[in-house]
């Protein structure tokens, strides 16, 4: 199954638009509940206008909605992002830290988001990314039996070395987006169906 996925999404990572891991930080926190293409609208402008943790951490509350209105719970969003700004500068010298341990301190961080700041914007394996499309189709591969992300994230990094955990997570969340999608997975076409044990495999 790695290897079929591997000749199906030899190149895939984050389709999140940065220039530096502070950047991919903010842009995967407004990511939640949100799509890529989204974000992408909205980042350009705004890293132009706050390029630096130091520019986030003095935007107002109500200014910062404003801007990231569109991508949907900009309430808790603009918060977020706001005392992860401040934490960066107090504790970090505005440096995104390099280790999980120090990247779930930062407020609205959770492991998925410091999988993918560690893994795209630093090339450190500390993990598997289990976004929406992971969590599903770790469920519909036979991959993991678990609900919670983090025990999702447990079962997979032991199927797989380390090497893989960063490019894992981006295979499986283009697959999920392009293949097997929600309610009608394109089943005849997927690079993975001979392995697969979900019941739907018409055509």
């Amino acid at each position: 199954m790695i290897k079929a996925l591997k000749r199906a999404y030899p190149h895939a990572t984050c389709a999140l638009n940065f220039s530096n891991p502070f950047q991919l930080l903010v842009a995967t926190i407004l990511s939640a509940q949100c799509t890529d293409k989204r974000v992408n609208l909205v980042t350009p402008p705004l890293f132009r206008k706050y390029p630096t943790p130091a520019h986030f951490a003095q935007v107002s509350q109500s200014q910062l909605e404003n801007e990231i209105r569109s991508t949907g719970f900009f309430h808790q969003k603009a918060r977020w992002i706001r005392q992860t700004a401040r934490t960066l500068l107090e504790k970090f010298e505005g440096r995104v830290p390099k280790t999980m341990e120090e990247m779930l301190t930062l407020p609205g961080v959770a492991r998925k988001t410091a999988n993918v700041v560690l893994g795209t914007g630093y090339g450190i394996a500390s993990g598997i990314i289990v976004d929406t499309h992971v969590k599903r189709l770790s469920g519909r591969l036979g991959l993991s039996r678990e609900e919670d992300p983090v025990k999702i994230e447990k079962d997979l990094v032991t199927l797989l070395p380390a090497t893989d955990w960063i490019w894992f997570g981006h295979a499986l969340t283009t697959h999920g987006r392009e293949v097997c999608v929600a309610r009608t997975p394109r089943c005849p076409i997927c690079p993975v169906r001979r392995w697969c044990p979900y019941p739907v495999k018409t055509g």
